[in-house]
């Protein structure tokens, strides 16, 4: 019984603490053996106590040879050789490291894209002054804003393989220098005869857009620490909100409608646009002088696990079809779309609603559109935060999700109630939620595609946003130049009630989450190629074995 007791106590002794288990304890019972040794009895105790010597001396020999094993041997052991940059520290614990420099990044990607986003939008909102300006239908004003769109469905896949392949320097630069490009050459196009110029800068800046909305979720996740990903990747998708937001503000100030006086309409539309330019310009230098591909170390252990550059046999070919055969991804794909769709289609066709139900209201069309947007930042900021503080991806997205779709209807059936101070109401409502809803698509859709690369999977879910939202655009547009705003709105309400369905059907696996966790609480331990037998499948993760924590890994479905 005292052998069977002191190899229990042994067995549950620390293993990395060798030196206490080497050292036997004395124990009541084990001193009245030692006066009992003169017992006949005794031989009995003696046997059992160098059966527990034997077991120790073979304990203390596979603990000497589990020193002996060579560091790069064990750094082998962690997925990708313990890559990412980080090194060991202390055993396996990988080292991480947080710069202030990651908030300069932030800062100049979300300005290049805000200024990306104002020219997406600057033609729609004041769709009424192109028209009479360039002598055009609103068809073809429209198409200036659903080019951004098409051109990018094409393009997203050499932009993401770019983006793994080069890295994100050179993907941002592309991103802010054409962006630049197109800025400078509308100035060139201020002249009732040159359309044809304005399309073809318009198409340029649609380029740059390819890299600049996949890279939020990649920026977070490469120079932010797990408990401020999300909130960065919200502030990144910030910097497009706003610049939606000041596209809807500006032009309709900057540029009146003057349809008695072409000249002057001209001068106005080109001090808007060489304003646009010269600030492209200033954000392209800055881009230049900031932006890296990563900081020297990573941020986080999902970020230290993972290689710094793709291996030898990456297939980008084999990434996008793990993507697509994981269902979770693909149900995220449509709904997403769906639900970004809704908010492009909405934003283009804006102006065409307010002056089918209010007329002479230009400007505050606009000021609808900057309340739509702005409430929309601040949904963007609190779902980022909520997402740091609970990591309950899938139960903020459906909420959020259904919060949009009640918005919806609730902006359909008050628009065309003549007034128009309602109107600002549930512009508001419905913006919250449904911008709001971007970066939780991005931030989710990471999570439950890790460890594939940020960019590809963001990349999809713009493509099916930007598909849906050609699609929603043309549909909606028709409907309501034909017949009326309300059934173009009643038909996105169909869709996004269909968006709720898809994502309840979403198996959330946190699987980025995981890793952060397990290496947080000290339990990111090395694992052999074959795990035993016992190990349970749940408990591994790439490689690295998570011991139970508490995190929210398996959400509970709806």
């Amino acid at each position: 019984m005292v052998a069977g007791e002191l190899v229990q106590e042994h067995l549950r002794a620390d293993t990395g603490a060798p030196d206490a288990i080497a050292v036997a304890r004395k124990s009541p019972e084990l001193d009245g053996a030692a006066e009992r040794c003169a017992d006949p009895t005794y031989a009995a105790a003696a046997a059992a106590a160098a059966t527990l010597r034997a077991v120790e001396a073979d304990t203390d020999r596979a603990l000497e040879l589990e020193k002996e094993v060579p560091p790069d041997e064990r750094e082998a052991m962690l997925p990708n050789g313990g890559g990412g940059g980080g090194g060991e520290k202390e055993g396996n614990s990988l080292e991480t490291r947080l710069y202030r420099r990651r908030f300069a990044v932030l800062a100049v990607f979300s300005l290049y894209s805000l200024v990306n986003a104002f020219q997406w939008i600057q033609y729609s909102i004041i769709t009424n002054v192109f028209t009479h300006y360039y002598g055009v239908t609103n068809d073809k004003v429209d198409w200036l804003s659903i080019v951004y769109m098409l051109v990018y469905v094409p393009l997203i896949f050499p932009a993401t393989w770019l983006l793994d392949r080069r890295g994100l320097r050179v993907t941002a630069l592309l991103g802010a220098g054409l962006n630049c490009v197109g800025a400078w050459l509308k100035c060139a196009s201020v002249s009732p005869e040159l359309f044809g110029v304005t399309v073809t800068a318009q198409v340029v800046c649609s380029v740059a857009q390819v890299f600049i909305l996949g890279l939020p979720s990649r920026i977070a996740s490469v120079w932010f620490g797990p408990q401020e990903v999300s909130t960065a990747c919200a502030t990144a998708v910030l910097g497009n909100q706003l610049g939606t937001a000041i596209g809807f503000l500006l032009p309709p100030v900057l540029v009146p409608n003057t349809p008695d006086d072409i000249e002057l309409m001209g001068r106005n539309i080109s001090i808007m646009f060489y304003g646009t330019a010269a600030v492209s310009t200033g954000l392209f230098i800055l881009t230049i002088i900031v932006i890296t591909d990563r900081p020297a170390l990573p941020p986080s252990h999902a970020q230290a696990v993972l290689p710094d550059s793709p291996p030898e046999d990456y297939s980008y070919k084999q990434s996008i079809l793990n993507l697509i055969k994981n269902k979770a991804f693909v149900l995220l794909l449509i709904s997403y779309g769906i639900m970004t769709g809704s908010f492009y289609s909405v934003s283009t066709l804006l102006n065409q609603m307010i002056m089918a139900c209010y007329e002479n209201q230009e400007l505050n069309a606009g000021r609808i559109g900057l309340t739509l947007v702005v409430a929309g930042m601040v949904g963007s900021i609190l779902c980022g935060l909520w997402l740091d503080y609970t990591k309950t991806y899938k139960m903020t997205t459906l909420i959020v999700y259904g919060l949009s779709f009640l918005g919806m209807v609730i902006f359909t059936f008050t628009l065309d109630l003549k007034n128009i101070y309602l109107v600002f109401f549930t512009a508001g409502v419905l913006g919250f939620f449904m911008t709001g809803y971007l970066p939780l698509g991005f931030e989710f859709g990471v999570e439950i595609t890790y460890p594939e690369s940020e960019g590809t999977s963001s990349g999809l879910l713009n493509a099916f946003a930007q598909i849906f939202g050609i699609i929603f655009t043309l549909i909606q547009g028709k409907l309501t130049t034909d017949y009326n705003p309300v059934f173009g709105n009643l038909f996105l309400c169909a869709w996004i009630f269909l968006g709720i369905l898809l994502t309840a059907l979403i198996k959330s696996e946190l699987k980025r989450h995981n890793v952060n966790m397990g290496a947080d609480n000290n339990h990111l331990q090395a694992l052999p190629t074959e795990c035993p037998g016992d190990c349970p499948s749940e408990s591994k993760t790439n490689g690295v074995k998570l011991e139970p924590s508490i995190s929210f890994s398996h959400e509970t479905s709806l």
